[in-house]
């Protein structure tokens, strides 16, 4: 079975296109924030959806329990921040500020994302019609559609990251350095055990792909750790 990656462009590339909206109206280093932070938001949310319509068809009234949904590694989304209700604030001047706060609410109910996700949308720069029409575009793709893979998400992250950084030349290895170099550093580096240090940590590329070198070489991913910094060690 052939693996998985940006090579096999099919969904990623839907999403790229719907973002591709925001073109021209902002620089590709400014709309990046915008444009990775609605897939995730249109990711998690197509998640939460699924997860409670199966809560729904169960009939035991636990469709709005958040530990049903992070006892199966599901964020929690409050209805506010639900894409069917940033989908019919579309085409109003609120979009932006509904989208943050929607973003605010996400964090506070999942205190793993506290601090993380990106509150930029209501900003006056952004053209909210052309906003609008991105969160039109991505009502259209149902990303839990793309495939049973928890790496969905992954997969068009890093599409997205390489199409950006084709437009910002090379500036961009601030924040993506090629997958094909990333493998290449990890097959010499053989990450069987201990622990895969990335000071950078831009699209955690690194950890990804030694999570992959373990899989393909039949390895116990229990046998390694992964750190953005290095273990504090006594002065002499």
């Amino acid at each position: 079975m052939a693996e998985k990656n940006t090579a096999s462009i099919g969904f990623e590339k839907q999403n790229w296109d719907a973002a591709c909206v925001l073109r021209g109206n902002i620089d590709a280093s400014e709309y990046k924030s915008v444009v990775l932070g609605l897939i995730f938001l249109k990711y998690i949310s197509d998640r939460f959806d699924e997860k409670y319509n199966e809560l729904v068809e169960e009939g035991d009234g636990f469709e709005e329990d958040i530990d049903e949904y992070t006892s199966d590694g599901i964020f929690f989304v409050p209805e506010n921040a639900r894409w069917k209700a940033i989908a019919s604030k579309a085409h109003t001047e609120e979009i932006g500020t509904v989208i943050d706060e929607a973003m605010r609410a996400i964090e506070k109910e999942n205190k793993r994302l506290k601090d993380i996700l990106p509150k930029n949308f209501a900003r006056p720069e952004l053209d909210k019609r052309r906003l609008g029409d991105v969160v039109d575009l991505f009502t259209y793709i149902k990303m839990v559609d793309a495939g049973s893979s928890r790496d969905i998400l992954g997969r068009t992250y890093e599409y997205c990251l390489s199409k950006f950084a084709e437009q910002e030349g090379k500036l961009a290895g601030e924040f993506y350095t090629p997958s094909c170099v990333v493998r290449t550093l990890v097959e010499v580096l053989k990450p069987f055990n201990g622990r895969v240090y990335d000071p950078c940590c831009g699209s955690g590329g690194m950890f990804v792909q030694s999570a992959k070198f373990i899989e393909n070489h039949s390895g116990n991913i229990n046998d390694v750790a992964v750190s953005r910094l290095l273990p504090r060690r006594p002065l002499r």
